[in-house]
């Protein structure tokens, strides 16, 4: 074959990003590995980006920053190459399923009518069953004592003691926020002032202790379930769900502490 053919078989059947990555990689000479440290990117990450398994991926902004970095490492036009690797995201999701409307008049759909006579009996037997537990003390058994007779069988005595009021506990402030990962994760620690105190790739059982002067430090991390969270050497609740990238999320010991006040309020409310 001809390069013209070849050049004409390259437009029926565009190359993907991933394989054109993956081209130009073996063209120079380099390995998945020599990508990997130039770029301080995951070897995983990158295999999925050759693969165009995307799915891989923390989110639609690392594919594109971690497509950009291999294309700069094999000299590619890296806008090129984000350009089109947005064009396929754009259409790699599938369309939702068209939605069949109910027909009430199809027969099959309409349920028979000892079907419904059975229903309604169930439904009698219900309301008689609720109006007997609730009108009648058939099933209740013997009533307990009522409060004023128990209150009336205390001694003097007893009813004059005064009852000491709970202790109000004090509050915990400050303490050593320290974040380890249990497998390679990337984050970016920041102040609220946006300064940066350390953006790096954690391998698996490294830690780092935020400082505790620090202005209200925060964290972006794509993989939140990757890191444990402890404070003073207790572990904490996660920082967010464990495939989910987040940001802005504050990492100071009072911080955390709120948060975790804040979630207990809200099981308890949403258990009531």
């Amino acid at each position: 074959m001809g390069e013209s053919e070849a050049e004409n078989g390259d437009d029926l059947f565009p190359k993907s990003v991933g394989e054109r990555l993956r081209d130009a990689r073996v063209k120079q000479g380099l390995d998945i590995d020599d990508i990997a440290s130039r770029t301080r990117i995951p070897r995983r990450h990158l295999e999925a980006i050759e693969e165009s398994d995307y799915s891989r991926l923390p989110s639609t902004t690392y594919a594109m920053g971690f497509a950009k970095a291999h294309a700069r490492v094999v000299g590619l036009d890296e806008a090129a190459v984000g350009r089109d690797l947005r064009a396929e995201l754009d259409t790699g999701y599938e369309r939702e399923a068209p939605h069949i409307p109910y027909d009430v008049s199809d027969p099959d759909r309409v349920p028979s009518g000892g079907i419904a006579m059975i229903s309604a009996i169930i439904a009698v037997l219900v309301l008689i069953g609720a109006g007997i537990w609730y009108g009648t003390d058939w099933f209740r058994g013997d009533e307990a004592e009522p409060p004023a007779q128990v209150a009336q069988t205390q001694t003097p005595q007893q009813q004059q003691q005064p009852t000491a009021p709970a202790p109000t506990p004090t509050p915990q402030t400050g303490g050593q926020v320290t974040l380890t990962a249990t497998g390679p994760v990337w984050i970016r620690v920041y102040d609220a002032d946006n300064k940066t105190l350390v953006m790096k790739t954690l391998q698996q059982g490294e830690s780092y202790n935020v400082p505790q002067d620090a202005n209200q430090p925060m964290i972006n991390v794509g993989r939140p379930g990757e890191l444990k969270v402890t404070i003073n050497g207790s572990e904490v609740a996660p920082l967010g769900p464990p495939e989910r990238a987040i940001k802005d999320v504050g990492v100071s010991a009072d911080a955390l502490r709120a948060r975790g006040s804040s979630d207990t309020q809200t099981s308890a409310t949403t258990g009531t």
